[in-house]
């Protein structure tokens, strides 16, 4: 399912998917992104090599919704602290960070960006989406967490890196399931 206004968070539009995630190893993970041809970056494969990246045994349904920075109330940009917590406020939590791969995984039609979509330093790219997930490690050398992206047909599951202090601009979109 894929929805433009969140009825529960009228205030915060978003896109609205259900994700299966849990019951799969991070071995039968990885096994998936390789048959349906989904590529890597180096930091999502650090992530994958990550002892404290674990998944769930107990398979269950997410609901995932997608919001830019803006819609969580920054119009100038924000950092990952504070767009976390401003979410948290408006009743959103942070994912586990398996739904990443899940949802690539199940999200096939995202925008294709093609040859164009290269980001600006230090910027996420333009119609990236990145999953708003706990960090592994608050050593800014380890990857934070997993973010989407489609270029010239291509489906990509990449990791990113960045401290507290990067400034996420108004029109990032990320990724956050509901508060239970």
């Amino acid at each position: 399912m894929n929805e433009k206004e969140s009825k529960e968070h009228p205030k915060v539009p978003t896109a609205r998917w259900h994700v299966q995630i849990g019951g799969v190893s991070k071995n039968e993970l990885m096994q998936r992104l390789n048959e349906q041809r989904i590529s890597l970056n180096a930091y999502a494969e650090q992530l994958f090599a990550d002892s404290r990246f674990t998944t769930s045994d107990i398979r269950r349904t997410l609901l995932a919704v997608e919001a830019s920075v803006a819609d969580l109330g920054f119009r100038e940009g924000a950092t990952l602290p504070q767009v976390f917590r401003q979410a948290s406020k408006l009743g959103l939590a942070l994912a586990p960070l398996e739904l990443a791969v899940h949802l690539r995984l199940q999200y096939k039609d995202q925008h294709d960006e093609g040859s164009a979509g290269k980001p600006g330093s230090n910027q996420a790219p333009a119609g990236s989406i990145t999953i708003a997930s706990e960090p592994l490690s608050e050593d800014d050398e380890i990857p934070k967490g997993f973010y989407l992206r489609k270029i010239d047909g291509t489906l990509w599951l990449r990791g990113y890196r960045c401290d507290a202090e990067h400034r996420w601009q108004a029109d990032d979109r990320f990724v956050f399931t509901f508060k239970i």
